[in-house]
């Protein structure tokens, strides 16, 4: 995230130069930067407790942007053959142990196309905007282009003890500007499996496990930015039907870097909304936090989801819940 500085500064000003050293030894992030005259200025970041990031990983929590707005826990559930389902949401992110980088917001992009045989093919893309502390450049532009391809290939029959299961294969291409820290720089390849287990007919559990065999889960500057791959993930979401058009839920997921580089992992919480309009239009609201470099400090999303043709339809006088029409 380099950019050229004009004018006069002084020896507290901060050049744009790199700040990307982090030395993770005894658990400790460092963010290194230079000043305008060449100094070199380290500032050490307190690690998380190791004890609880084992304790919590443990359970398999989440990082990818892939699932249900507002939700990072994917179901199993793909879009119906020949029809096409748009997603958009812009997070906005107070980050933390991440200075000189102290706000993210990201717009995301998304579609999905049903194809044959319980199939989806997926791509997103997301817009980023990276705000840094005074006297450092800000960035904006284009992140890493997702495409994907997701598979249910069990469905949960009626009064049956087997949840449904789907799996989803990613692979992140570098189109985002490294230098800038918008993309990662690698082309990653992550493998995603999902269940869902119904409680009752307005309630339902979904739970995720994953691996990233190459590259990182970064999205800008969150998210888990290891050098190269071999991080798993998990994700645990719980969502309930209050009407026909109102679903609340909670989750928690996050990501680990088996490398024990605690300092850049990640763990976060939500509280979500999804609130159907009319037929194939729904408003989705989030609020976030979690511990980690990797995570926000606390965040925001609101984002639209759209089902085409659906959303041209006349809508019924009863309108479709999320788990049935």
């Amino acid at each position: 995230m380099t950019h050229a500085e004009t004018g006069d500064v002084d020896d507290r000003q901060l050049g744009s130069e790199r700040w990307l050293n982090r030395d993770t030894s005894s658990f400790n992030f460092i963010t290194a930067f230079r000043s305008a005259y060449g100094y070199h200025v380290e500032l050490p970041m307190p690690a998380a407790s190791r004890l609880l990031t084992v304790l919590f990983y443990a359970l398999g929590f989440a990082t990818p942007v892939l699932a249900q707005l507002p939700f990072y826990t994917d179901d199993p559930a793909v879009t119906d053959s020949g029809k096409l389902h748009f997603e958009f949401f812009n997070e906005y992110d107070i980050l933390q142990l991440q200075y000189p980088n102290v706000r993210q917001n990201t717009a995301n992009y998304k579609l999905n196309y049903g194809l044959p045989h319980n199939l989806e093919l997926d791509i997103d893309v997301p817009y980023l905007a990276i705000f840094r502390a005074a006297a450092l450049p800000d960035a904006s532009g284009g992140g890493d282009t997702n495409l994907g391809i997701k598979w249910e290939f069990h469905k949960q029959a009626a009064n049956s003890y087997l949840p449904a299961f789907g799996a989803s294969l990613y692979i992140e291409f570098p189109t985002g500007d490294s230098s800038r820290q918008l993309g990662s720089g690698l082309t990653d390849y992550w493998l995603n499996t999902i269940a869902q287990e119904r409680l009752s007919e307005k309630t339902r559990v979904n739970v995720n496990l994953g691996y990233l065999f190459a590259g990182n889960s970064s999205t800008g500057v969150l998210g888990v930015q290891s050098n190269r791959g071999h991080v798993y993930t998990g994700g645990l979401s719980i969502l309930h039907d209050f009407t026909d058009r109102l679903t609340l839920g909670t989750e928690v997921y996050g990501g680990y870097d088996p490398t024990g580089n605690f300092g850049r992992s990640q763990l976060q919480f939500m509280l979500g909304s999804q609130y159907q309009l009319r037929s194939g239009l729904s408003l989705d609201l989030g609020v976030l936090g979690g511990r980690f470099v990797g995570s926000p400090r606390i965040g925001t999303q609101v984002g639209v989801s759209v089902d085409f043709p659906d959303v041209f339809r006349k809508s019924s006088r009863y309108a479709c819940s999320f788990t049935k029409c």
